[in-house]
């Protein structure tokens, strides 16, 4: 009797935590308010939110949704100066973001994808294109689950998360979705030594390019253009699209210029360009399809050095010996998620040169600050 007494109690208590669970549909009810107040706020769509929330927080049943209001797995980051707690995810007790309400991590998600510049692109979208916001919340970093944006849709999809869009749209501040293809037009003609410009089409879902300069795949993409949908349309991983093209951080273009589908060599076809305005380093390297860092090497200059028209600029070594020791120092302006690792590998200078001539005590970095590269 005493037995069968403990196994009614046990299945009672299992009874009781099971009705104690959320549902996905409960989730939604709970939530659904909250992302579509966010989405008229900040714009990010409502049906992601919630498919978001439904995800990370498993419909609100997780461990560290309980503990920390966090609904979205956002983790602590350098800049966040609020309470936190600590989760085994991607790996062991990992820092994560605590909140005092669902309110403040719902309000915090939208201001993290607003104010973090590569999510910037995704704003462009319409905000009815949630397909659009998953594929580029992956391709942007949000998650490491290689399913993440089938899931999201699926979600989406599933419980008609789409319909909590139309009810925070306001149809008359709405953009157009996507990019659209438009007429080939000319890129501006470089006339420096004679190179002449080839007629190039400024869409990404077409696959047209030359070849030119040091024998490279390039076309001239117009300002505003998506990176991700540059690199969605040629099939090239974002990360590999902004390293061929010396760009730091994704999100929209800046400026109309030339896009490389491949890696540029270090020195370029001819000894000098001489500038035919005023520009930069970095328009340089594209212009001429030189990696940044081998004109910062030959010329002794820093990345954002602006060249005055008339100026000489050198697109090759003068000897082996003045490419791997220049006579100048050499700087370098530290960015996010930079380590003295990764910097010693990009300039093949090893890490305790680095730490000496900079007089580093330890292998911490802050974002903005000059090593000197080389003596």
């Amino acid at each position: 009797m005493k037995k069968i007494a403990i196994a009614i109690v046990g299945i009672l208590i299992v009874q009781v935590l099971q009705a104690q669970k959320m549902s996905v549909q409960e989730y939604i009810d709970k939530y659904k308010d909250l992302a579509i107040e966010e989405m008229q706020r900040s714009g990010v769509p409502a049906s992601i939110t919630l498919a978001q929330g439904i995800l990370e927080t498993e419909n609100g049943n997780s461990d560290l949704v309980k503990m920390s209001n966090n609904h979205f797995g956002i983790k602590c980051k350098s800049n966040w100066t609020g309470a936190s707690v600590t989760h085994t995810d991607d790996a062991p007790n990992e820092c994560f973001r605590k909140y005092n309400s669902a309110l403040d991590s719902y309000r915090d998600h939208s201001d993290y994808l607003k104010n973090t510049p590569r999510y910037a692109f995704l704003f462009k979208l319409n905000p009815s294109d949630y397909k659009g916001w998953a594929y580029g919340l992956k391709q942007a970093g949000y998650a490491t689950n290689p399913k993440y944006s089938q899931i999201l849709i699926n979600n989406i999809e599933q419980y008609n998360l789409q319909q909590y869009n139309s009810a925070s749209i306001d149809n008359n501040n709405i953009a157009e979705a996507g990019v659209q293809i438009k007429k080939e037009e000319t890129a501006p003609a470089i006339t420096n030594d004679n190179i002449a410009t080839p007629t190039v089409a400024t869409v990404i879902p077409v696959k047209k390019t030359r070849t030119l300069f040091n024998s490279l795949k390039a076309f001239y993409a117009t300002k505003n253009t998506s990176l991700l949908a540059i690199a969605t349309g040629y099939d090239i991983p974002l990360a590999k699209l902004l390293e061929f093209n010396d760009l730091k951080t994704d999100g929209l273009l800046s400026e109309s210029q030339w896009i490389y589908l491949e890696q540029k060599p270090k020195q370029g076809n001819r000894d000098f360009y001489i500038a035919l305005q005023t520009e930069t380093l970095y328009s340089i390297s594209q212009t001429n399809a030189v990696q940044l860092q081998s004109l910062v090497l030959y010329n002794q200059l820093p990345e954002n050095e602006t060249i005055k028209a008339g100026r000489r600029i050198r697109l090759r070594p003068v000897t082996a010996a003045a490419y791997t020791e220049p006579q100048k120092p050499v700087w370098h302006q530290v960015q996010p998620k930079e380590g003295l690792y990764s910097i010693s590998k990009k300039y093949n200078v090893p890490v305790q040169d680095l730490k000496s001539w900079n007089n580093l005590d330890d292998d911490n970095l802050v974002i903005g600050q000059q090593l000197m590269i080389s003596k």
